[in-house]
């Protein structure tokens, strides 16, 4: 990974416990709850501040997930979620996530989530109410370099 990330860099933080039954085979937390996990930020970020972020008769739904798993998560213990808004479109939010353990990385994502209309399920535009909650909560994007893994 060209840049290293922490925590701290992102204005959004969160954790959640990791539970035995997060775990497979090999005892580490199987990569499928990590996605749980991500959900955790994200779902942090619009309605954490005791509002909803999004319009009435709308929903946020995810339209692209790309996670870069860097090492093992492992049980016992908790998992802390870092979520950052990269950048902001019409009717999109993208949003660089992370996870961590013990201060380690285990995990980078970038998500991209939908405001869309309940009714008609097509996109709706962001309101000025959530562009301006969505700029209390910008990071610039890390540098992946070639992947996580490199």
């Amino acid at each position: 990974m060209a840049t290293a990330a922490s925590l701290e860099d992102y204005p959004l933080r969160t954790f959640d416990k990791l539970r035995y039954g997060d775990t497979d085979r090999q005892g580490h937390v199987n990569n499928a709850v990590f996605s749980t996990f991500l959900e955790t930020g994200r779902v942090e970020l619009a309605f954490g501040s005791g509002e909803d972020l999004t319009d009435e008769g709308c929903s946020l739904v995810i339209a692209h997930l790309s996670l870069d798993f860097v090492t093992e998560l492992l049980w016992p213990g908790r998992v802390d979620i870092g979520t950052g808004v990269i950048a902001v479109g019409r009717s999109s939010v993208r949003m660089e996530q992370a996870l961590f353990q013990d201060g380690r990385l285990v995990a980078l994502a970038e998500t991209v989530t939908v405001q869309v209309n309940n009714a008609t399920r097509r996109g709706q535009p962001l309101s000025e109410r959530a562009l301006a909650y969505l700029a209390g909560y910008r990071k610039a994007p890390l540098d992946r370099g070639a992947g996580a893994g490199s």
